[in-house]
């Protein structure tokens, strides 16, 4: 395998995994998603509520395309 396809894989796989761990979460999603805000302007990364919304409709659309 090419190197960019072992990353794109692994890219993939992380995406895939946040998402069923989102959707399996114990806590409500609004609590969920305000924790993710939050880790991830911990990192450096500022995502409006509706980005962050963007996101999760995207992941799970991909969930569903996957399943």
């Amino acid at each position: 395998m090419k190197p960019l396809n072992i990353v794109l894989a692994v890219a993939g796989g992380a995406l895939v995994g946040a998402a069923v761990g989102l959707l399996f979460a114990p806590d409500k999603g609004e609590n969920t998603r305000k924790e993710i805000a939050k880790f991830l302007k911990q990192k450096g990364i500022v995502l409006k509520k509706s980005k962050l919304e963007q996101l999760a409709d995207e992941l799970e659309e991909q969930l569903q395309e996957n399943a």
